[in-house]
């Protein structure tokens, strides 16, 4: 008689990193914080005096909209959600585009994203502003905690449970790698810029200030106003299990991320802003790369998807 031994399950992976963010990390961050929301706050007296042109105009609106697409795009409704599929060098280039934002590389960006939406305003949620309870004072303090606060926790999402796809390519893989060296492009190349157009150091010194601290300072608090804001305050419009809204006003600085409460009933779907006057420019730009045959099987809402979970 044989006895064929019991085959053991593999253990869960655990939801974090063995290695936590290290002391180094956590300093870059608060300097990557604060040193933006200084340089915001100089921002208004420096444009009324000097040291503002055209050419600071136009750097850092340059790179905020690559930057600001690259995460949008290619980081949330591509490398996350898989809303549509990309040719090769089309995958890269997003990659790119969408590390110079200094969020995060796309693995550990992607990794947190999903982990957000299998919690979604729940615990285990990384960035729920609900994190502390209902009420003035707690949601006060959720509301920083889901802004920034919770960029300073030591641990780090586990990239394996959370991005095993992302793991298994060589491409992702070289980005990741990448991360350190594309981060300090984004923030020397506005000023090299600067310098090459103006032939002039106050030229560099300037497009330093606008193209990359003002610049950084504004997509990360656009970007962060989603994980926050969009989960307090706005309209609800589909049904959803958490607390996503839509926030018109930072439809267009976020590139139409703020139509949240579509996004989170149907995650996949490659426009968030799908009703009436909804301004989606994210997905403008996926139907011009479909257009011109750099993407395929986008997947676009119908009538009956959106009927689906549409409150009446």
């Amino acid at each position: 008689m044989t006895v064929l031994a019991e085959r053991s399950s593999p253990a869960p992976k655990p939801d974090f990193e063995p290695e936590p963010k290290s002391k180094a990390e956590l300093v870059t961050f608060a300097l990557v914080v604060g040193l933006p929301l200084i340089a915001i706050a100089a921002a208004v007296p420096l444009a009324w005096g000097w040291g503002l042109g055209w050419t600071d105009i136009a750097i850092a609106f340059v790179f905020y909209i690559v930057s600001g697409l690259g995460v949008t795009v290619g980081f949330h409704r591509y490398f996350t959600h898989g809303s549509f599929k990309a040719k090769r060098p089309l995958k890269i280039a997003m990659g790119i585009a969408g590390s110079l934002s200094l969020e995060m590389s796309v693995l550990d960006w992607v990794a947190t994203h999903r982990k957000h939406h299998k919690f979604s305003d729940k615990e285990g949620d990384p960035h729920s502003p609900w994190r502390f309870g209902p009420g003035f004072k707690s949601m006060s303090k959720g509301l920083l905690y889901a802004h920034m606060g919770w960029l300073f926790e030591s641990e780090r999402t586990n990239r394996e449970k959370y991005a095993p796809d992302l793991c298994k390519d060589e491409d992702i893989q070289k980005l990741h790698k990448w991360f350190p060296t594309l981060a300090l492009v984004s923030v020397l190349l506005p000023g090299v810029l600067g310098l090459l157009l103006t032939w002039s150091w106050q030229g560099a010194l300037t497009a330093l200030f606008w193209g990359s601290l003002i610049r950084i300072g504004l997509l990360h608090h656009v970007t962060w106003s989603i994980n926050s804001i969009c989960h307090v305050f706005g309209e609800e419009s589909f049904q959803v299990r958490d607390k996503s809204r839509n926030v018109w006003w930072l439809a267009i600085p976020s590139f139409g991320e703020s139509w949240h409460n579509l996004h989170h009933s149907d995650p996949t779907c490659a426009r968030h802003g799908a009703l009436k006057g909804q301004i989606d420019l994210s997905a403008g730009l996926i139907r011009i790369f479909e257009r011109v045959g750099w993407v395929d099987d986008v997947r676009w809402p119908t009538p009956e998807r959106l009927a689906a979970k549409r409150i009446a």
